[in-house]
């Protein structure tokens, strides 16, 4: 590794055999040479490991560690911990990026003395193998240069879903390691990330250049599962959400209207988690979760607050304000199916959500 460079390119790696060489190859014919590519294999048990180490001996730039499988954010913070740029990026070991991305980043960090810059990305939602459905997400380019004029249109990154994850940004390395921030070691820790990363945060550039390609729809990847504590991680976001503006001092009513149908949206999610074929739980089991979740004054209070942006999600909407945990289970478990029997049709409706 080198003393200093300009950017610390951050790549947890797990089980990825089938996808990681792209993902290499896309960092390494970058426009931009001036980087160091850190590479943690997480333990894994496949060959990912050893196609990392095949790149780091025909490129200098490369280094690969080698540790026990502890989690992403673990991965994360030990290349954190050794890395030497002036920015950090962040990747995923299964998706890849354009050629220029960069390039363009670092461009518009060093001209505006960001301290973050947020990019535009694609989503490509594979359904047979070969083919996917495309989607982007993007917000009009925007320079903020104090935390007020950053804190008036947060939302509106958040409601694109542009605030989310670390892979579409690049990160003030000095501004990161001021605030303490690392990765925590949670289920969907992008989220807390990015969440420390923008509560003191002033100058921030976003774009609307798509570079990064995430990859929906792997069978094995952790978008994918059935998770027994989703509901839980859920609330404990809204409650960090809601922690954030307060933090902010923002509580009018656009933000209220936006927290509300930001935690419909997810309680959808989770009621779609419930109904799972994957899930333990038997037909009555999962009506009583869905009747216990649907109920509390959370739900109901963000039902009368929330302005669907679609019919689809007006449908859905419904027996939630009703309380018919019968209706939401026939309704979740006909989500669940599409998800399972046409991907592409269901990556469309939860696009119009």
């Amino acid at each position: 590794m080198r003393d200093r460079t300009a950017i610390s390119v951050i790549m947890p790696v797990y089980g990825v055999e089938d996808y990681v060489g792209r993902a290499i190859e896309s960092i390494v014919k970058q426009s931009f040479g001036d980087f160091e590519f850190l590479i943690v294999d997480d333990g894994s048990k496949d060959g990912s490991g050893a196609i990392c180490d095949r790149y780091a001996a025909q490129d200098d730039r490369i280094t690969v560690f080698h540790k026990e499988n502890g989690g992403a954010p673990s991965a994360r913070n030990y290349a954190m911990d050794r890395a030497k740029g002036e920015y950090y990026y962040f990747m995923d070991g299964d998706d890849w990026v354009e050629s220029n991305m960069l390039e363009r980043l670092y461009q518009l960090a060093k001209e505006h003395d960001a301290q973050m810059v947020v990019a535009a990305y694609y989503i490509d939602t594979y359904y047979d193998g070969e083919h996917y459905y495309r989607e982007e997400k993007s917000q009009p380019p925007a320079v903020y240069g104090d935390a007020k004029a950053f804190r008036t249109d947060a939302h509106k990154l958040f409601d694109n879903n542009l605030l989310y994850t670390p892979w579409n940004k690049l990160f003030l390395r000095s501004f990161v390691e001021e605030q303490n921030i690392r990765f925590r070691p949670t289920f969907m820790d992008d989220f807390p990330f990015n969440l420390d990363v923008v509560r003191d945060i002033e100058r921030v550039v976003v774009t609307d250049e798509k570079f990064y390609h995430f990859i929906r729809a792997r069978a094995e990847s952790e978008t994918s599962k059935y998770r027994a504590n989703m509901y839980e991680k859920r609330e404990e976001e809204d409650r960090w959400m809601q922690e954030l503006y307060q933090y902010w001092g923002i509580d009018h009513e656009e933000i209220q209207e936006f927290l509300a149908r930001r935690y419909i949206e997810r309680l959808v999610g989770c009621v779609e988690n419930i109904t799972s074929p994957n899930s333990p739980l038997n037909k009555a089991e999962k009506i009583a979760v869905i009747s216990q979740i649907i109920k509390t004054p959370r739900a109901q209070e963000s039902c009368r607050a929330a302005q669907p942006r679609s019919r689809y999600m007006s449908l859905l909407i419904a027996p939630i304000r009703s309380r018919n945990a019968d209706l939401m289970y026939r309704m979740g478990s006909l989500i669940s199916w599409v998800k399972k029997r046409n991907v592409k049709l269901f990556a469309m409706l939860k696009a119009k959500r």
